[in-house]
């Protein structure tokens, strides 16, 4: 998975091949291509930039023009064994809804974001600034990330909704896990990633 940036190398690790997948705010559509070309991985992607459709057509993907906020009505309830979000959640209007679609439409979830816990970030709040860092790159007055969330909120959202949370890695923003890491996720993790099911 080397042509992959690392984040959609640990994802497309978690998901076997012959799966059907709908990748939501697939972007250029480099996910799917992989997938498709090395774990024969078929399904769609979803996204509003009319220049990663292009990108997406280009590549011979399925792709559906569509604001993730408008839901996944289209779809019927169990179509697909992975539906995954990279570094959207918190840009939803509902992250929590969404995530009850995702389970709905596929068998498991996969989904990423920053951590909001993470130690830069804490250090930002207690000197009275909202955080810039190289998870969350943007000033908050022109950022799109409107639910930021740290790994205990997530995982107190999922005991809420009867989730199971099946894997996760915490990452830093290159992409890299440390014993760090492992020992105190919310405090030094830069992204999440899980894989989730319905109880």
């Amino acid at each position: 998975m080397s042509s992959l940036r690392p984040e959609l190398g640990i994802i497309a690790d978690w998901i076997k091949p012959g799966s059907r997948i709908l990748d939501l705010g697939c972007g250029d559509g480099s996910l799917l291509m992989q997938l498709r070309d090395t774990r024969q991985v078929s399904g769609y992607g979803l996204e509003i930039d009319e220049n990663n459709i292009v990108s997406c057509v280009s590549r011979q993907l399925n792709v559906i023009q569509a604001d993730l906020n408008e839901g996944l009505t289209s779809f019927e309830s169990n179509s697909f064994d992975y539906v995954v979000m990279t570094q959207a959640l918190q840009a939803m209007h509902y992250p929590d809804k969404m995530i009850e679609e995702m389970l709905r439409v596929g068998r498991e979830a996969i989904i990423t974001f920053p951590n909001f816990g993470h130690w830069r970030c804490r250090l930002n709040i207690a000197r009275g600034r909202m955080p810039v860092t190289s998870s969350l790159p943007n000033t908050w007055y022109n950022t799109p990330n409107i639910h930021l969330c740290t790994l205990h909120d997530f995982e107190y959202l999922c005991v809420e909704k009867n989730i199971n949370v099946l894997e996760r890695t915490v990452v830093d923003h290159a992409h890299k896990s440390t014993l760090s890491m492992r020992l105190l996720p919310n405090l030094m993790g830069e992204i999440a990633l899980y894989r989730l099911c319905q109880k």
